[in-house]
C-alpha cells in the first residue's frame, strides 16, 4: 500500500471515528498532495509525499515557536497535535551518528574536498535521505565532513 492510500484510509477512519481534530490534519495533507499533483500535472510517489510531510511539519514548528513567543499556548497546543499526526507518515529518522556516517560515506564517493564542493554533496544526500533525516541536521554534517 502507498503512501497516499494509507493517508486517504486514515481519512476514512478519522472521519467514521469523529476524530475532528485528526480528520482536519489529514484533510490539509491531502489537500497539499492535490495541489502539487495538479500543479506540476503528476501522480505523487512515496518520496513527494514525505517532501510535502516534511513541508508541512516544518511550517508547524515555525508556527509553534512563533505562538510561544506570543504567548498563544492555544494555538501552539492545536499545531502540536497536528505535528504529532503528520510524523505517523514519515518514515523512522536517522540519528546524528547516521546521519554522519551516511555523509562521510557519500563524500567519500565523490571524492568531494572542500566546502566548494558542497552543493554536489548536498544533492547526492538529498537524494538519497530524503524523507529519513532532518535536512538541517544533514546539513550541518556535510559542512562538518568537507571542513574537516
Amino acid at each position: 500500500m502507498s503512501l497516499k492510500e494509507r493517508i486517504t484510509d486514515d481519512m476514512k477512519a478519522a472521519m467514521r471515528a469523529k476524530d475532528a481534530e485528526r480528520l482536519g490534519t489529514i484533510r490539509l495533507l491531502t489537500a497539499a498532495m492535490k495541489q502539487k499533483e495538479v500543479d506540476e500535472r503528476v501522480e505523487l510517489d512515496d518520496v513527494a509525499v514525505i517532501g510535502i510531510v516534511d513541508k508541512m511539519l516544518k511550517q508547524r514548528k515555525d508556527s509553534i515557536e512563533a505562538f510561544e513567543k506570543a504567548g498563544r499556548q492555544d494555538l501552539a497546543d492545536k499545531e502540536k497535535s497536528e505535528v504529532t499526526v503528520l510524523q505517523a507518515y514519515l518514515p523512522a529518522r536517522l540519528s546524528a551518528d547516521e546521519v554522519a556516517a551516511e555523509v562521510k560515506a557519500i563524500v567519500a564517493e565523490l571524492g568531494a574536498k572542500g566546502p566548494g564542493d558542497m552543493g554536489k554533496v548536498m544533492g547526492a544526500v538529498k537524494s538519497k535521505l530524503a524523507g529519513k533525516a532532518d535536512m538541517g541536521l544533514v546539513s550541518a554534517a556535510v559542512k562538518a565532513a568537507l571542513a574537516g
